[in-house]
């Protein structure tokens, strides 16, 4: 197993590399006569792109994508759909110093011990990059999700330290950071020029949740719904905790207060994020990652060379100063991707 796969039956195979000639993925399993245009994909993959602002890196790639099969008369054929998305203003020169050098909080060690050889040119294959991708196939999955009404969206509820205190679908839709506390956003705003100006990086916490989920979505035991959005995230690079429902915080509650009590309409409460044994109880279902800090740099920081001497290096190149909120749409495609392939399951079950 290559492990570049994903997915039963709505299956997604990602490829490329940051500074490669392209990036994009092949979707089997997409149900036909499902209506798609580019535009549907394209408006995803762009609320992944930097927009320019401070939080985010100076490279500006267009990130056109392609559609090369498995779409006629702007609909579906159920046949694989191949998406690519080409590189054009990948900067390789900026990374000729890291060549012999391992860059903490990096992949190059890792990669460097499994395959023998590694890609330096901004990480390669573990490149944030590669999540456009991600974007790219779950925006295909999203389509397949809203003709049954189940809709996906994403906010940041926490940032270099700074978590929000209030919530409003509303606010998260009107600043860059897509966070539901306007004042908390401004705080953030602050935390993240002051992490720029130091030359240093921030990590978040980024919430999701799905409306309109029908209960009976999951399978028993090792494919549960709430293992496979756990592993969905955890397969971006970023992201080094997920949590679902009352979280982390469920340890420190009785079961009295943690059961969700059921009534004749329906769940009273939902400390459960919307799943109980690993199935879809057909409430909201909340998810949140935890995202670390990226770990390029300006500050010097220590390490060794491929041959084991002691280094120093500032890492050069264009990098963001967090990954939020770039990382959302990133987070929202692997939902959807788990969703859209535990949709079909479930469809093949009744």
């Amino acid at each position: 197993m290559s492990g570049n796969t994903f997915g039963a039956l709505f299956r997604v195979t990602t490829f490329g590399e940051s500074h490669g000639p392209g990036l994009g993925a092949v979707i089997d399993g997409c149900p036909p006569g499902l209506e798609l245009a580019v535009s549907d994909i394209q408006e995803e993959v762009d609320r992944r792109r930097p927009a320019g602002n401070t939080a985010s890196t100076p490279r500006q790639e267009d990130d056109r994508v392609e559609i090369l099969s498995g779409i006629f008369e702007g609909k579906t054929t159920g046949t694989p759909i191949a998406l690519v998305i080409r590189n054009r203003e990948a900067d390789s020169g900026a990374y000729d110093d890291l060549r012999e050098v391992f860059r903490p909080g990096h992949g190059d060690f890792t990669y460097a011990k499994k395959y023998g050889i590694r890609d330096h040119r901004g990480g390669g294959r573990a490149s944030g990059r590669e999540t456009a991708a991600r974007v790219a196939a779950g925006a295909v999955a999203r389509k397949v999700l809203a003709r049954e009404g189940i809709a996906v969206s994403g906010c940041t509820v926490e940032l270099g330290g700074v978590g929000i205190e209030t919530r409003s679908g509303a606010e998260a839709g009107s600043n860059r950071l897509r966070c539901p506390d306007p004042r908390a956003a401004a705080r953030m705003e602050a935390r993240l020029e002051e992490a720029r100006l130091e030359g240093d990086t921030l990590g978040g916490i980024v919430e999701v949740r799905v409306t309109g989920c029908p209960a009976g979505l999951g399978e028993p035991v090792f494919d549960k719904l709430d293992a496979d959005l756990a592993k969905a995230l955890m397969s971006i690079g970023t992201v080094k905790g997920v949590e679902i429902g009352a979280g982390f915080s469920a340890a420190r509650l009785k079961g009295s207060q943690c059961n969700d009590p059921i009534g004749p309409g329906g769940f009273e409460t939902n400390r459960a994020g919307g799943v109980l044994a690993g199935i879809a109880t057909g409430q909201e279902i909340v998810i949140r990652a935890a995202c670390k800090p990226i770990p390029s740099i300006a500050l010097e920081q220590e390490t060794i060379d491929t041959r084991g001497n002691p280094k120093r290096i500032s890492v050069r190149g264009r990098h963001d100063a967090c990954v939020i909120p770039r990382v959302i749409p990133v987070c929202e495609a692997m939902v959807c991707l788990v969703l859209a392939d535990h949709l079909l399951r479930q469809k093949a079950v009744r």
